[in-house]
């Protein structure tokens, strides 16, 4: 199990400025949604803003992560959405 503020934490570590914000969607600290805006997706793919996020969390997604859906979107992207 890992708490959703670990989670934030790495994110925000391995791409600084990012906001992020982690839903625990099951009640067992092992299946999370996670929404990153950040200025790093500009201009990157859909897979490659993927990459970013699980790169940062490689460690946890070998065993306290069982399960990770992601929400990735650059600032103005994530104002359009609204």
């Amino acid at each position: 199990m890992i708490e959703p503020e670990k989670i934030v934490e790495k994110i925000q570590q391995a791409i600084p400025g990012a906001e992020v914000e982690v839903q625990d969607l099951t009640g067992t600290r092992d299946h999370y949604k996670a929404w990153v805006i950040s200025e790093e997706f500009v201009d990157k793919t859909l897979i490659a803003r993927h990459r970013m996020v699980y790169s940062a969390l490689a460690e946890e997604m070998k065993g306290p992560i069982h399960a990770l859906t992601l929400e990735v979107f650059s600032p103005s992207e994530w104002e359009a959405q609204k």
